[in-house]
């Protein structure tokens, strides 16, 4: 069994005027709920978490983030508990990231690098391994700049740049290549994907895209309704590529259902940008089933990330149903009483990017899931049902079959060379048995 890395995750707790200026410029700062969602991010990428340290401070500090005195208490811990690594929970720049190195002598990253860790292990598709790989990249370049001071130069100053600067250089060349290939390659796989969804669209199935914030249980809830075998873990991104499966309503129309990959809070710009191709499942959708862990401590919080990450993909007028997951973990106080407040309040914040209605569900062990059926098929617009009486000559046995699988039989009536059937069919199923309609 491999050994876990042991890991210190820290904490930056900013004053007021400094949390107000991150507020603006849309980071979240409450340091308690992302020092434990690092945890848990850290524990998902094979860590084990010794300790959790936070630091307040009036700004952050330009060399090391959090102040030297904190760097000394943090190499006393790293010392002391043997850590082999330590993670911060802000973007560390590339000076505080040598700086930390240097002082703590263990391996340090920021939250924006593990992100990037679990993803790369997550990603099995290669449309996943591109994506992962090109927001890499897109983290790496801009951080190559100090570098240079580690490798061998001979001097500052016009005329003297040294053997350092030239890799340093070589590097930028050899990065920016890689990620132009990479961005042809991904256009290639998005036109691929469009292919595929035009194909799709050809036959009129309306899509449904799971949504909402890692680890609410996506595909938990994708596997029920679905009846697929997608990993489903309490990792945090424990599914990273999209997967498309038929699902069949209460009123036997079909829609396809995609499961995509968990939002989180500050999600890095870089990986936004780079899965795109991914996103592009959600922003064809019909409908929306946004999934909320109502167990969660922070369930309001985390609605919030996720619609904040909607209107950057400006998905944000597209209708929504709000699943309220795993009621299964709750008392039946909280399941009557608080849920009752957190449901209005949450249904409140969405009202305003065309959220529909709420459905409490367990995808665990499937509570809710026939009320959740039927709320989507009341949501699902495209391809009508109409009730319909059809005359089958008894020698169309496909077309029996067709109604028998998309429409809900009415009743069924045979006469010595027709079977009539009155059903309530999909008007695509109706248009393609239309020469055996009854007016």
């Amino acid at each position: 069994m491999e050994a876990r890395e042991r890991t210190l995750v820290v904490g930056l707790e900013l004053t007021r005027r400094e949390r107000s200026i991150a507020a603006q410029a849309g980071i979240e700062s409450d340091s308690d709920e992302s020092l434990e969602e690092l945890a848990t991010l850290a524990q998902s990428a094979g860590g084990q978490v010794i300790e959790r340290l936070s630091q307040t401070r009036p700004a952050r500090d330009a060399a090391t983030l959090v102040g030297t005195g904190k760097v000394d208490e943090i190499k006393q811990r790293v010392d002391a508990d043997d850590i082999d690594t330590v993670i911060f929970d802000h973007e560390l720049t590339p000076t505080q990231l040598r700086n930390l190195e240097r002082r703590l002598e263990v391996k340090v990253l920021d939250r924006t690098q593990l992100i990037l860790d679990i993803f790369a292990r997550r990603a099995r598709t290669s449309e996943g391994q591109l994506q992962v790989e090109l927001a890499q990249l897109n983290y790496l370049l801009p951080r190559l700049a100090g570098r240079g001071v580690e490798m061998s130069r001979l001097g500052g100053g016009i005329g003297t740049r040294g053997p350092g600067e030239t890799q340093l250089e070589t590097d930028r060349r050899r990065i920016g290549k890689r990620i132009a290939k990479l961005k042809t390659e991904i256009e290639r796989v998005r036109a691929t994907r469009g292919v595929q969804r035009s194909q799709r669209q050809a036959v009129p199935l309306s899509t449904v895209s799971l949504i909402g914030y890692t680890n609410a249980g996506k595909s938990t809830l994708f596997n029920r309704l679905t009846g697929a075998d997608v990993l489903a873990d309490a990792k945090m991104f424990a599914t990273l590529d999209p997967t498309v499966r038929q699902v069949r309503l209460p009123s036997q129309r079909r829609v396809l259902v995609s499961d995509t990959v968990g939002f989180i809070r500050n999600l890095p710009t870089t990986l936004v940008n780079a899965f795109r191709a991914t996103l592009e499942e959600v922003t064809a959708a019909a409908l929306l089933l946004h999934v909320v862990d109502v167990s969660a401590k922070t369930a309001e919080h985390q609605t919030a990330q996720v619609l904040k990450v909607l209107r950057e993909i400006s998905v944000e007028s597209t209708p929504q149903i709000l699943v309220l997951n795993k009621i299964d973990q709750l008392n039946e106080g909280e399941k009557y009483h608080d849920l009752a407040r957190l449901t209005h309040r949450m249904l409140g914040e969405t009202a305003r990017q065309n959220a529909t209605r709420a459905a409490l569900v367990s995808a665990r062990n499937g509570d809710g899931i026939p009320y959740l059926l039927g709320l989507i098929d009341q949501q699902v617009l495209e391809d009508a049902v109409v009730r319909r009486r059809f005359r089958l000559p008894l020698g169309e046995g496909r077309a029996l079959h067709l109604l028998h699988d998309r429409a809900a039989i009415i009743s069924k009536r045979y006469e010595e060379e027709y079977c009539e059937v009155l059903a309530d069919a999909p008007q695509s199923l109706v248009d393609r048995l239309s020469q055996f309609a009854v007016d």
